[in-house]
């Protein structure tokens, strides 16, 4: 007795595991014959049904039913493994519509049944054969996460609008268009608002809808197909720093922000033409993302990435930031998706632009000659560490109210590979001075050809820029400075917003 329930048990638990395994491939119609559509010769079709797997002959006749204009065909089964083959008894008639119908009763050998029934039409009815539903979007039972997906539905034959909206109804209802495509064949719905997320929807297409020469389809129709799945909120994936030349920087957030005991986290070496990518775990709205982008201590940031649901988002600064500047890229939550999801966390990032190919040029010196027209110009420097040192003008080289030809050389720091825009250093170079100590006249500016070839020792690296032009002197004493103003430039478009000077005392 014991040994009979032993072998029932593993008979009971070997087909509830077989079961499982058979569900993972349907039983299922793979193919038949003759086809959707019209069919000229009747004497000539041949009707036959392919399964997924060997069926269980017996359930499947019992299962199976063919009618012409609603009268069943009467018949014979032949077998071929997996095929079955329908032979009137016969032929088939001119001016029919035909329906071969199998019942989800029809099972294969293992006592798997099928999960849909199946249904072929097709119709010797020439000139006014019916509408035929080909293929329809979304598929039955399907799951589909875009709140604003349309609905199609295409025919065989053309249709036209009116039937569309006598004929076809959602349940929940919802508002929308219809439209013809693909030679009045394709009927596509879309909805005036968003399908509501998280609701299984019916569409009903009743028998009555009519092609446009008053044919009605064979049967009516039912798809069910849910909206709004995914309940999952997206979240920042990383951000990066883009470079000029195409590279992706990898940008740290900073943790300290989020509430961990640890130093601030900061991203240096940003460069002007920097920009910011921000890649995401779904596409989201980028202009929620804009939105919660949030820049302290830069200048305002524009998104390049067009309006719409992107997965990765891009931008840049309206004007390049201060060199040396620090600011913080604040992305904050409230991101969307497309199902309405909405991002929970917030990210801190610390940027610090300090790139090397940004720094702007810098003032570091003057030298110009106290004896202009001697075989030994007497030539003396001034670095802008030299503070209020002393620059011996006297009456012997430059007499008292006279207007004496005589040359200013600057020199700058600039970044690598970068000179100094020479139009910039006439905008705004200038020389202030107290109590009227001297005067200078601008005449020419240039940065090669220069009066005396060699610069002063430790200044061989310095960007230089001469100044001709007429200096007059007075007898009054006093303070000059030799001033850049706010806006020099060089080749590389990186600009100093400072204004620089170097001082020194007549």
């Amino acid at each position: 007795m014991k040994i009979k329930l032993y072998i029932f048990l593993l008979i009971s638990i070997f087909s509830f595991y077989s079961c499982d395994i058979l569900r993972s491939s349907l039983f299922e119609v793979v193919s038949w014959t003759p086809g959707n559509g019209y069919h000229s010769e009747p004497e000539k079709i041949v009707i036959s049904i392919t399964f997924s797997h060997e069926p269980n002959r017996a359930s499947v006749e019992r299962s199976f039913s063919i009618t012409g204009n609603g009268n069943s065909v009467r018949g014979n089964f032949l077998w071929s493994e997996k095929k079955l083959t329908f032979s009137p008894l016969t032929y088939l008639e001119k001016n029919t519509d035909f329906i071969i119908s199998i019942t989800t009763d029809a099972h294969n050998n293992d006592g798997l049944n099928m999960d849909f029934s199946f249904n072929g039409f097709f119709t010797t009815r020439a000139g006014n054969t019916r509408p035929v539903l080909i293929s329809y979007y979304p598929q039955l039972y399907a799951e589909v996460d875009d709140p604003k997906t349309e609905v199609r539905f295409e025919f065989s034959l053309p249709l036209s609008l009116d039937t569309l909206y006598d004929n076809i109804s959602f349940r929940p209802s919802i508002t929308g268009l219809w439209r013809l495509e693909n030679d009045d064949k394709l009927a596509i719905f879309t909805p005036a608002e968003s399908w509501t997320f998280n609701t299984r929807y019916e569409v009903r297409i009743s028998n009555s809808l009519e092609d446009k020469n008053g044919m009605n389809i064979p049967n009516e129709f039912i798809g069910i197909f849910t909206i709004g799945t995914d309940r999952e909120p997206p979240h920042l994936i990383v951000a990066r720093r883009v470079t000029k030349d195409g590279r992706s920087i990898l940008l740290s957030p900073d943790k300290g922000y989020l509430g961990a005991a640890q130093m601030p986290v900061e991203n240096s070496w940003w460069e002007k033409d920097d920009k910011l990518l921000l890649i995401f775990s779904k596409p989201v709205d980028s202009l929620t993302v804009r939105n919660n982008l949030n820049i302290q201590g830069g200048p305002p940031i524009l998104m390049e990435t067009n309006p719409a649901f992107n997965t990765e988002i891009i931008f840049r600064f309206d004007n390049p930031p201060v060199f040396e500047s620090r600011f913080t890229f604040n992305i904050r939550s409230g991101i969307k998706d497309k199902l309405g999801n909405t991002s929970e966390e917030e990210y801190l990032y610390r940027i610090f632009a300090n790139g090397i190919y940004s720094k702007p040029p810098v003032f570091a010196g003057i030298r110009m000659p106290m004896a202009p027209e001697e075989i030994d110009p007497q030539l003396i420097s001034f670095g802008s560490d030299s503070l209020f040192q002393i620059i011996p003008i006297t009456d012997n080289y430059y007499p008292s109210g006279e207007s004496k030809r005589t040359w200013i050389e600057l020199y700058f720091i600039t970044t690598e590979n970068a000179s100094v825009d020479i139009f910039s250093v006439i905008d705004t170079f200038r020389i202030d001075t107290s109590n009227n100590v001297i005067s200078f006249s601008p005449r020419q500016v240039k940065n090669s050809d220069f009066t005396i070839l060699d610069p002063p020792i430790g200044w061989e690296d310095f960007y230089r820029i001469e100044i001709t032009g007429n200096l007059t002197n007075s007898i009054n004493f006093g303070i000059i400075n030799f001033l850049i103003s706010s806006g020099l430039k060089d080749s590389l478009g990186n600009r100093n917003e400072n204004q620089q000077r170097i001082s020194v005392i007549k």
